[in-house]
């Protein structure tokens, strides 16, 4: 059973920073493509972020380009998310998704919810 698990979520103000975390313990972490997804309120799922097995490449959606930063650290099976200069529009739950055998997104978190107001 894959397991994984979201931190660093809260309130924030509007130009504000925080930085998610994504647990995967006993997991190949190393061998899976690791993504943020969010889910703002009463809106469908958006994919944010997306980072190759080895950390060395990155990918992000234009409303969050050069706000926000994937890494992973695969010695700690761990997976982040730096979001700087953060919106009202940024407000969502946000999810850790991995690759699995079957799909580029077979597991996810639970979720961590940010919350940007003044």
């Amino acid at each position: 059973q894959v397991q994984l698990v979201e931190s660093g979520g809260g309130l924030v103000q509007p130009g504000g920073s925080l930085r998610l975390s994504c647990a995967a313990p006993g997991f190949t972490f190393s061998r899976s493509w690791m993504y943020w997804v969010r889910q703002a309120p009463g809106k469908g799922l958006e994919w944010v972020s997306g980072i190759n097995r080895g950390g060395g490449s990155t990918y992000y959606a234009d409303s969050v380009k050069g706000r926000f930063s994937i890494s992973r650290d695969n010695a700690k099976n761990t997976l982040y998310l730096q979001m700087n200069s953060l919106k009202s529009e940024d407000t969502a739950l946000y999810y850790c998704a991995s690759e699995g055998p079957n799909s580029w997104y077979d597991y996810w978190g639970q979720g961590t919810q940010v919350t940007v107001s003044s």
